[in-house]
Formats: structure tokens, C-alpha cells, sequence
């Protein structure tokens, strides 16, 4: 008498589907009802059965990975970091690696053969390996869009950086501040060149004269601290820094103290004067941080008792342990990573049609740095 079917075989007659079905319900692809994915589920684990993994990827030809390529500076920025952390976290929870491609991408052709599809972070115009990784073959998901010729990507996750920046110059025209200087980023991302172009407009919008500094894409702090020195010396009205790079903003508090500007809000008395009274801020000793023996100004000269409001267009470990601590914007680093490689996952398993674009959310956090005076 030959054997009767096993737990497996039984299981599309118990669910009372076709084999089908139950292998798009289990794998999450497929337009299967949720009321049906449930019910295929539930009497898997009743029966038992787990997926085979290695068999499914046979027949899907799935290599089981995917690949994630992030900017060259990516490797000491802490928001590429925790990014990828997020990415990471998300496609393991579908079963997949994720493959760390290096810079330079390599040849498309390979790339397509190791991984089923590609997160694309921040793509710069001026990186040659992001054409060919957008033409490689393979369902590819932007992190924010890419501004040059290429392939179009199956899917994009983007944030509204001028909303993110707007509303940094909004807070600190809040705050008292009258001449705004914005350190935007150079190099041809999306991010970089939303940044450059909402603070010249919003200049124009607002009639406010905005001083633009560029600096590189991933600035030290030490590269912050040198331009905010020089555009004291020859702005000395500027009364806010909104520093975008990532963990550049530390260099602008050091620029400020060298200079003898004070960093915190204006009051009453203080805005647009340059009496003896100082705002709260980061202070050494007993005394105003920047501030000198003997009644001595800072190294900027004019407005040395004008206090400065700094800002970040990046939150990270950088502002939030500074001294004192940086109003920025939380970009949800790892959320967005997170959101990318589920976007990604999605349209790997045919739960949204390609050309999907979603937006990420980001939070405008608050610090001494631009606090009322207690």
C-alpha cells in the first residue's frame, strides 16, 4: 500500500487552495486575499511546515541578497551608518542578506548576478557607478532621486529636504535671527541640491539676504569651523549657522567660541546690540563660552557680543552630545533605510507594482543651541 501524502502534500487540500496559492501566500508575493494568506498560514503551522529557503530560491533563481551602495564618504558618517543598519534589519526579516557593494560599484553585470535587487543611496550625477547599477537587470529602489540620465529606477524613497531646511530658517527668523548663513553641501545629490536652492529661495521669498557657504559633501568639523570663522570675519552680522553636513555642526560652536559669539537665543535686550549681556549657552568656568579675560572681544572683531544661533540639517550622535547640544533635523536615519529596503522587498515580492514612490517623514528637534534664555 503506498505511503498517504504527508503534511506538506496535505497542506493545499487542508487550506482548500491550489498549490499555488499556497506558495504565494506563504512567500508574500502574489495577489492573494489577506483573509486567504491568513487562513494558508495558520494551517501551515498547524501541519508544521516551514519553507524551504534554498529550494525557493532555486526556483525563483533568487540569489537570496541584496545589494546596498551608499556614497564614497558613507564610511565615517554616522547617518550612513545606522541607514544601513535599518536597511539591513528590514531585509532580514525577508529572509535576505544585503551585499555592501563597494564604491565603485563594479562591473553591472556581476552586480546583477549576486543580488536580486539594489538600494541605491543618495546617487550623485557625478558617480559613474550609479548609471550601470541602475541599468543592471534588477529591481532597483533610490534612496531620495537621482538627478542625472540613466535607467529609471523601480522605486524611490525621498524626503522633502527644502521643507527640512525651511523650516530650520524658519525657526531661527523665530528666534531673533536677522542674517541667516547656510553651510550647504556641494556634489550633485538630490539632498545637496534641494539644500542650495531652497536657501537662496527662501532668501528671495522672505527678503532676507541668506549667506551661502558651500562645503563638501561629508565636511569635517574642523573644514565647519574654518568657513564659519571666515564668514564671521567678513559677515559679522550673521546671527545663525544652519550647518548641513553630518557631525559638522561641533566645528561652528568652535568657530563661535573662537569669535566670542555666545550660542543661544536672543532676548530682548540683546537682539541686534552689542551690550555686556550675554545669552545662555556653553559655558567654561563660570564664563560664556567664546567670551575673554579683561573685557577682550572674540577673533571675529564686530558684533562680538551678538549671540549666534547654530542649527544642523543632520541630527546624529555629533549634535546631540555637543555642548551645547544642536537644534537638528532627525532624518530617522535607520527608519529610512528601513523603509528602502521595504519598499524594495515589496516589488522583489510583487506586493506593489513598480515606479512606487514613498515619502519618509522627518522631525524638527530642538536644543539649547537655538532654546529660549532660561
Amino acid at each position: 500500500m503506498p505511503p498517504g501524502p504527508g503534511p506538506r502534500a496535505a497542506g493545499p487540500r487542508a487550506a482548500g487552495v491550489s498549490k499555488s496559492t499556497v506558495s504565494d501566500a506563504l512567500q508574500g508575493s502574489g495577489r492573494v486575499a489577506e483573509a486567504t494568506r491568513e487562513r494558508v498560514r495558520a494551517v501551515a503551522e498547524e501541519l508544521g511546515y516551514r519553507p524551504n529557503s534554498a529550494a525557493r530560491r532555486l526556483r525563483r533563481s533568487s540569489t537570496g541578497a541584496i545589494g546596498l551602495h551608499l556614497p564614497q564618504t558613507a564610511t565615517r558618517l554616522d547617518y550612513y551608518m545606522n541607514l544601513a543598519f535599518g536597511a539591513v534589519a528590514r531585509a532580514q526579516e525577508e529572509g535576505l542578506d544585503v551585499v555592501l557593494l563597494a564604491p565603485t560599484g563594479g562591473a553591472s553585470g556581476r552586480v546583477a548576478s549576486r543580488v536580486d535587487g539594489l538600494l541605491v543611496i543618495d546617487p550623485e550625477v557625478g558617480d559613474s557607478a550609479v548609471p550601470g547599477l541602475l541599468d543592471a537587470g534588477v529591481p532597483v529602489v533610490t534612496g531620495e532621486r537621482y538627478l542625472g540620465p540613466a535607467a529609471t529606477p523601480s522605486g524611490a524613497v525621498i524626503c522633502d529636504n527644502a521643507a527640512s531646511l525651511t523650516a530650520l530658517l524658519d525657526h531661527v527668523t523665530e528666534r531673533g535671527a536677522r542674517h541667516p548663513a547656510v553651510l550647504a553641501p556641494a556634489g550633485t545629490s538630490a539632498w545637496a541640491t534641494a539644500l542650495r536652492a531652497t536657501a537662496a529661495s527662501w532668501g528671495q521669498e522672505h527678503g532676507v539676504a541668506v549667506a551661502l557657504r558651500t562645503v563638501p559633501f561629508a565636511a569635517t568639523p574642523q573644514e565647519a569651523e574654518e568657513t564659519t570663522l571666515a564668514l564671521l570675519r567678513t559677515d559679522p552680522a550673521v546671527d545663525a549657522v544652519i550647518c548641513a553636513p553630518d557631525g559638522a555642526a561641533p566645528g561652528v560652536l568652535r568657530a563661535a567660541a573662537t569669535a566670542g559669539r555666545t550660542v543661544g537665543t536672543f532676548s530682548d535686550r540683546t537682539a541686534g546690540s552689542t551690550t555686556s549681556d550675554r545669552m545662555t549657552g556653553s559655558t567654561t568656568s563660570g564664563r560664556t563660552a567664546g567670551s575673554t579675560t579683561s573685557g577682550r572681544t572674540g577673533e571675529a572683531g564686530a558684533h562680538p557680543r551678538t549671540p549666534l544661533l547654530v542649527a544642523s540639517c543632520v541630527d546624529g550622535a555629533a549634535t546631540r552630545s555637543a555642548e551645547p547640544p544642536v537644534t537638528a533635523v532627525d532624518l530617522r536615519p535607520a527608519a529610512y533605510g528601513r523603509a528602502c529596503a521595504e519598499l524594495l522587498c515589496d516589488i522583489l515580492a510583487g506586493r506593489t507594482a513598480p515606479d512606487t514612490v514613498r515619502r519618509h517623514a522627518w522631525a524638527l528637534e530642538t536644543r539649547t543651541s537655538t532654546a529660549p534664555p532660561r
